[in-house]
């Protein structure tokens, strides 16, 4: 152990004459230790906020989409799917009809986006199967003659149907709603199932009809609107759209998911780095104390200065004192802050102690997702603000001129 620290060590303990000082520096501690721990515990929140949507976006469109350049749509899937499969980190493969249209049952109209899809292919793509709370993905026409459709939750409540019930649907493509010039074309089919994605913006106003329904309804002919691409590493989306670009021709282009829904997650990552910025300034406060601790401390000790620069003594080696008693006072807050943050996380993980009412945030309690590299960034931040803090007061201190920090004492 060096000199420098060992002084340093001393003068952290408390002695009658400077107890005051002691209790500044618990304060000091105390700040960077909440500091800390605010911002490991709502990074990691947001954090399980962004896996959260992610889960449920991916859940319900795939990784990735192909689309024709031309509006009539893909016409030749069936030829374009081995290809696609060739591809490496490529799953599976499912073709798909997007539309907008108008929904009518007894009790309510509305208009919705509906997808048309081949239930078999779908289940490998998404997860409609196990986002399906009654009913089967059976969507093809029985003894009934009616083909069947799935609706999302909070959508059936505003029509007010259940399973077995039977809607109304008008392709839009057809004319308007409005005026009489165009008759829209109409369809009438059988709820065969409800579906809950914790999404309000897909329980609300999606559908799920089959694909030759949707051909059939919206005059598309053998043609569909865009091929759905599952991956075994989601993370590897862009560079297979890109692949899948080169692949197919300029004919055909790719979106991965975090393109299709890129204003979202931009959002969501600028939020996170001004929280970031945000709660990092309870740090720095907590600096502050550390620099009003420490020229306090230097004010006290300024005999003792003296005597150690007349015993021979270095500039540097009284920064070294004070700038160790600033980096101990830091280091204590950051490792008690971590760990508390830590902890916090972990219980709400685990016991999820914070709920939510899921009819707002689309869960029912907070979400938790601590990474490693998070709590890394944070403790670094923290232990840079905290040296900044301990320069000015250590500099103050070895600027002292031994005689007159011993003749004015």
């Amino acid at each position: 152990m060096s000199f420098e620290f060992f002084i340093a060590k001393r003068y952290l303990r408390s002695k009658r004459k400077t107890r005051f000082v002691s209790i500044i520096t618990l304060i000091s501690v105390g700040g960077v230790l909440i500091g800390v721990t605010a911002l490991d515990f709502i990074l990691s929140m947001m954090n399980g906020f962004e896996k959260e949507v992610r889960s449920r976006i991916i859940g319900t469109t795939a990784h990735v989409s192909v689309f024709s350049t031309y509006e009539e749509g893909i016409q030749n899937y069936r030829k374009l799917i081995p290809q696609i499969k060739e591809v490496k980190h490529v799953v599976s493969v499912a073709p798909y009809i997007y539309s907008k249209a108008a929904i009518a049952s007894k009790t309510g109209s509305d208009g919705i986006v509906v997808r048309g899809i081949d239930p078999e292919k779908e289940r490998l793509v998404t997860d409609l199967g196990r986002n399906l709370k009654v009913g089967s993905l059976q969507l093809d026409e029985r003894k009934d003659g009616l083909p069947g459709i799935l609706l999302g939750a909070t959508l059936a409540d505003r029509l007010g149907v259940e399973l077995g019930d039977k809607v109304v649907l008008f392709s839009l493509k057809g004319g308007s709603l409005t005026t009489g010039w165009s008759q829209p074309k109409a369809s009438k089919l059988k709820v065969r199932g409800i579906f809950e994605t914790g999404m309000y913006e897909y329980d609300a106003s999606l559908a799920y009809i089959s694909l030759p329904t949707a051909q059939k309804l919206f005059d598309l002919g053998t043609s569909v609107t865009g091929i759905q691409v599952k991956l075994d590493n989601l993370y590897q989306a862009e560079k297979v759209a890109k692949q899948l670009e080169q692949k197919l021709g300029y004919h055909f282009y790719a979106l991965d998911w975090m393109h299709m829904h890129k204003n979202l997650f931009s959002w969501m990552a600028l939020e996170k780095y001004a929280m970031f910025i945000v709660l990092s300034l309870i740090v720095a406060v907590a600096a502050f104390n550390i620099i009003s601790t420490l020229i306090m401390v230097v004010i006290e000790k300024k005999k003792d200065i003296g005597i150690l620069k007349s015993m021979g003594c270095t500039n540097a080696s009284i920064m070294k004192i004070f700038m160790f008693e600033g980096f101990v006072v830091g280091a204590v807050g950051i490792i008690l802050g971590s760990a508390l943050g830590y902890l916090l996380c972990w219980i709400q993980k685990t016991f999820n102690l914070v709920s939510l009412p899921p009819e707002i945030y689309f869960i029912s309690s907070l979400p938790v997702d601590m990474r490693p590299l998070d709590f890394i960034l944070v403790a670094s931040a923290a232990m840079v603000l905290t040296f900044l803090a301990t320069v000015y007061p250590a500099r103050r201190a070895a600027q002292l001129s031994p005689v007159d920090a011993i003749r004015y004492e």
